[in-house]
């Protein structure tokens, strides 16, 4: 039995992954659908979190807009995640960035690695 699921979720999973880690500031480029019209959006905020493996696996960013935090989570492997492109890497000591909730202005930077 658990062949036969890992056999249908590695046909599930995209061949070339990005290349991201937690603390990074990426820019994701997803498909958004409305009607029959089918467009591109970007979202830009600082990688919070990864979690779960093969095709499972997802990421959630955050960015702060209007004063307002937002926070999306999107499967590695959706087909609907045109590409994510790196920004800038971040120097972080945590696998999951939570603390960044509480946070806001300057507090809420993440230190570049160089």
């Amino acid at each position: 039995m658990n062949d036969i699921i890992r056999k249908i979720e590695a046909e599930q999973c995209k061949e070339t992954i990005p290349q991201f880690q937690v603390g990074d500031t990426v820019k994701v480029y997803a498909k958004i659908k409305e009607g029959n019209r089918e467009r591109t959006q970007m979202f830009e905020g600082i990688v919070i979190k990864k979690q779960g493996g093969s095709n499972r696996a997802t990421f959630t960013v955050r960015k702060n807009s209007n004063g307002v935090g937002v926070e999306k989570t999107w499967p590695i492997h959706s087909p609907h995640i045109e590409k994510v492109d790196v920004i800038r890497r971040g120097k972080v000591r945590r696998a999951k960035l939570y603390y960044l909730r509480d946070r806001v202005g300057k507090k809420a930077k993440v230190k570049e690695r160089i």
